[in-house]
């Protein structure tokens, strides 16, 4: 039996990667990642062909070109992500739920691809403010970086309505009760 694809789109420090992972954890759901490709820099302790494929711009772009991707995006200048047709399509035919965390655009391109074989999933801040106190917690970005996330994130909240379905994340653990309940529909429909 073929896998389902689950859609994960929200602006940065919205929560969506703690919300995925706490899912990820419920073995039944038959969940696996797909892995990313960007052409960034990893953060921390980020590990290529773990959290991302790290290649360079122009390397990006020549598998742009070579249409090996899914969907991509160059979010900024030079820093392009995007989801390898051929990674998805072979977790599919394995039976995997395959996880995708891409930016709204990218999960309304998945989405439009795969149809019915997809629930997208937008995970919604409460307001800027508390996406501004989130991201200046993380202490990972300069503040330029941090007020071109926040406007970036008011360009990402127009997408919401095209989502399947919109989880606010005012109270972490029931964001995850709703993501948990639409996913498990979902798989098991």
């Amino acid at each position: 039996m073929q896998g389902k694809v689950i859609i994960f789109s929200a602006p940065s420090g919205s929560g969506k990667s703690t919300i995925i992972g706490r899912l990820m954890a419920h073995k039944e759901l038959n969940m696996a990642f797909s892995i990313s490709c960007t052409s960034r820099q990893p953060r921390g302790a980020e590990r290529d062909g773990v959290e991302y494929f790290f290649v360079t711009p122009d390397e990006f772009r020549r598998r742009i070109a070579g249409g090996e991707f899914l969907e991509y995006e160059e979010v900024y200048k030079d820093r392009y992500y995007g989801t390898l047709k051929s990674q998805v399509e072979s977790q599919l035919e394995r039976g995997e739920n395959v996880v995708l965390d891409v930016d709204v655009k990218g999960g309304c391109n998945i989405k439009e691809f795969y149809g019915s074989r997809a629930l997208s999933l937008f995970i919604q801040p409460p307001s800027i403010e508390e996406l501004r106190r989130r991201l200046e917690g993380r202490a990972t970005d300069a503040p330029e970086v941090i007020n071109d996330r926040l406007a970036r994130a008011e360009f990402e909240l127009t997408f919401a309505p095209r989502f399947d379905r919109v989880i606010v994340n005012d109270d972490l653990d029931r964001a995850v009760g709703e993501a948990l309940a639409a996913v498990s529909d979902f798989i098991n429909t």
